[in-house]
């Protein structure tokens, strides 16, 4: 499967994850997440406006306020495109686990 390249540069950035952590319990307006980022309002947007290109937010207006939320598919699949380099961690991990057992056993 092929990861998104969008999605990824998106997350390269840390105020973006931070936006994400915080939309995970639910959506927020602009405001609130201005006020915990101690952003500027046109940074958070920009921010915003890459993430909701990327497919990993998306927005609703209420009345007088834009609520955003995270979008949970295309984190589906980057965790299913991390899956093979997962396998590929735990085996070394195993091995290394092996390897150490050994160690001790023969002191």
């Amino acid at each position: 499967m092929a990861m998104g390249t969008a999605v990824l540069r998106a997350l390269g950035e840390p105020h973006r994850v931070e936006i994400l952590d915080l939309l995970r319990d639910g959506e927020r307006p602009v405001g609130d997440l201005v006020a915990q980022l101690e952003l500027s309002q046109p940074a958070v947007s920009k921010h915003l406006r890459v993430l909701r290109e990327a497919g990993l937010v998306e927005s609703r207006v209420d009345a007088q306020r834009r609520l955003y939320r995270v979008r949970a598919e295309p984190l589906a699949e980057l965790d299913d495109w991390l899956e093979p380099y997962r396998r590929l961690w735990e085996r070394r991990l195993d091995k290394l686990e092996d390897h150490l057992d050994r160690r001790r056993k023969q002191r």
